[in-house]
């Protein structure tokens, strides 16, 4: 058996003891459950120390490899007392000019830990984006606002998931596309939205709520690439407040109607589920008098947009200093550093502008999103470009 925690020492010196008495070293380490090893380490160590063989050592390093002298550490609180508008860059270059001996200079990363870690150091929080909603605007003709939201997902025959991505015209109550997808992955989404905008035009504005693949909670603005999408497309985007599911009630009327139609029951499997939702739209906006336009049928309202969809046009920022696309990982690589923006804008290009002393201006189409600088490589964002005082305009 192995060392008795609470009698540690009295084994070990049992050990040592009968060893001593010539007991065989093999028989005695199978009788206290211990390796040779172990027992010749034991042995070893008595002949060395004595009596302290039998304490556990400490198992602390005599020194740790990166261990910042005392002395430099105290130079560098010096000068962080005497300059308190210093921060690590400056105060390194302080320690090379004025104590020119040092051999192994700390880097600005280690000065900056040494003043973090005695609480001089004033970080700054990066804003966090949380949803709050846009302003929503007001609609009265085709394709001035179309709203869309995915209908909760139901189980099918086959025991599989279906989830219908839906899109209605605001103003008309008609009923652009209902696809049933195996989930709210964005790819899906972006394959249904093509081609409802090759059928129908382009909208002015689309309203959503804050879910995927709409809005992304971690990244600039709460945008998507779906959302960056519609934006290059010159579509603006409205989101509705978090919890309220009324200001996209006309959308959530027409839910309760395809419910009840189109899955009790569902279909066994998603080709059979989409022939129920195709069956459905084609009821719903050519045979099915509607009371909120006056007991006439959405198709009789509805007409397709005069704004063709041809695809994403060319990006330019002739104003700027550089026109800069951003990579896959969604940097902008600049002067040999790379700068964190959002993946959402990733193979977008976006225009820098050097604003004032090493500080960069960064704008994607006309909406200018923050600052950042080469030093901490990070944007810092202006307030929402894309809030309620734009997206509360209606086209011309």
């Amino acid at each position: 058996m192995p060392w008795k925690e609470c009698h540690k020492v009295d084994e070990k010196l049992k050990f040592v003891s009968r060893y001593l008495d010539g007991e065989k070293i093999a028989v005695l380490c199978r009788e206290f459950g211990i390796s040779r090893v172990t027992g010749h380490s034991i042995i070893d160590r008595y002949r060395q120390c004595g009596v302290q063989a039998f304490t556990d050592r400490s198992r602390r390093p005599y020194r740790q490899a990166n261990q910042l002298p005392f002395q430099i550490e105290k130079l560098i609180l010096q000068i962080k007392k005497e300059r308190p508008h210093w921060g690590a860059p400056k105060i390194r270059e302080r320690l090379i000019v004025q104590y020119p001996t040092i051999h192994h200079l700390p880097a600005k990363s280690t000065v900056h830990a040494v003043l973090a870690r005695h609480g001089l150091v004033n970080s700054r929080k990066r804003r966090r984006y949380k949803a709050e909603g846009t302003g929503l605007g007001i609609a009265t003709a085709a394709n001035e606002l179309w709203c869309t939201d995915y209908k909760g997902e139901f189980m099918m025959g086959n025991k599989k998931y279906c989830y219908p991505l839906t899109v209605t015209d605001f103003t008309t109550r008609f009923l652009i596309g209902c696809e049933g997808l195996e989930s709210t992955k964005e790819q899906y989404a972006f394959s249904v939205f093509e081609r409802l905008f090759k059928d129908y035009g382009l909208p002015w504005r689309i309203r959503s709520d804050n879910g995927v693949p709409f809005a992304s909670p971690n990244a600039l603005y709460g945008l998507s690439r779906l959302a960056v999408w519609w934006l290059r497309l010159g579509i603006q985007i409205e989101r509705i407040k978090p919890g309220h599911p009324e200001q996209n009630g006309r959308h959530e009327r027409m839910h309760l109607t395809l419910k009840k139609e189109t899955t009790k029951p569902p279909g066994n499997n998603l080709l059979q589920q989409q022939g129920k939702f195709d069956h459905f739209v084609k009821e719903y906006n050519y045979e099915r008098p509607h009371q909120g336009i006056n007991m006439k049928c959405p198709g009789d309202l509805y007409k397709p947009s005069a704004r063709p969809y041809r695809g994403l046009p060319e990006l330019d920022y002739p104003l700027h200093d550089q026109t800069i696309t951003v990579t896959a990982c969604g940097r902008i690589c600049l002067q040999s550093k790379k700068v964190n923006l959002s993946q959402v804008f990733a193979g977008q290009r976006v225009g820098v502008k050097e604003e004032d002393d090493k500080i960069w201006l960064v704008s994607f189409m006309n909406y200018d999103i923050g600052y950042f600088d080469l030093e901490s490589c990070r944007v810092e964002p202006l307030e929402n470009p894309f809030g309620p005082k734009v997206l509360s305009m209606s086209p011309v």
